[in-house]
């Protein structure tokens, strides 16, 4: 019926499949190829921010490159390292963001070798600032009490060398009538030191092959990258097969928690 409600709700012209395809043609028309490498550079970009965001910020991978952490961390270990736990460093400004926590006795972690500042040791933190630390005949000493350490592993317990490495303790002695007048440290008998302000003290699990705070000195705090969360991948290094990255793999360490 003329001017009924219904008749008002009918188009004018109705939308054929045909007139679809046309609309589509005509949109596909307007979109040329350098539309569409500009689409793929802009998300390539995009990806390649956030992987540089990741990789500064929040996480990086870090591989075991010797045995001194043994058995906690193995040669052939794949570390995915917390960067956001201790504050990560913004490049070139010497800032950090704000820290989750502060590094605790007992952390594993990853910081930048004092000596050369491109190479990164992972070692586990056994003296905060203030702290008074020793070693006799190999146990750990703190705050003059004997620190159970579960974790260590002596590959080399029946000699205890000394090398001048370790004459830089000197400085850092505690002055009392139980330091010796001349100061002949080892690797498993110095100190009693004090761990200055905003320095923290180091060693290897593998007590007798570590090369640690014992030889070159404290870790300040502004070269700390991290803490390793978990192995992500591990193989059992081969030097006479170039495969043994996939023929040696560790399958119980994947994914296993460093502690």
């Amino acid at each position: 019926m003329a001017g009924s409600p219904e008749s008002s709700l009918v188009p004018s012209r109705m939308i054929t499949p045909e007139r679809k395809l046309e609309a589509l043609q005509h949109v596909n028309k307007r979109r040329g190829g350098l539309s569409v490498l500009g689409e793929w550079a802009m998300i390539l970009t995009i990806a390649v921010a956030l992987f540089l965001a990741l990789h500064t910020f929040i996480l990086q991978a870090f591989k075991i490159p010797s045995g001194s952490m043994e058995n906690t961390l193995l040669v052939g270990d794949f570390l995915l390292v917390n960067k956001v736990v201790y504050g990560a460093e913004v490049p070139g400004t010497g800032m950090r963001l704000p820290a989750i926590r502060k590094p605790a006795r007992g952390d594993v972690i990853v910081f930048k070798w004092p000596v050369d500042h491109s190479v990164d040791f992972v070692k586990r933190l056994v003296g905060l600032p203030g702290d008074t630390l020793s070693m006799r005949d190999g146990i750990l000493i703190r705050n003059g009490v004997q620190v159970k350490e579960p974790y260590v592993f002596h590959s080399d317990p029946g000699t205890d060398p000394v090398w001048d490495d370790f004459q830089w303790q000197s400085d850092f002695l505690v002055r009392s009538a139980g330091a010796a007048i001349s100061y002949h440290p080892s690797r498993n008998n110095w100190g009693p030191l004090v761990v200055p302000e905003r320095r923290y003290f180091v060693l290897g699990d593998n007590r007798d092959n570590s090369l640690d705070s014992r030889y070159w000195g404290f870790v300040p705090d502004s070269l700390l990258r991290g803490r390793p969360e978990v192995v992500y991948f591990s193989f059992v290094p081969d030097s006479s097969n170039d495969l043994a990255w996939l023929t040696h793999v560790r399958w119980t360490r994947l994914g296993e928690r460093v502690h």
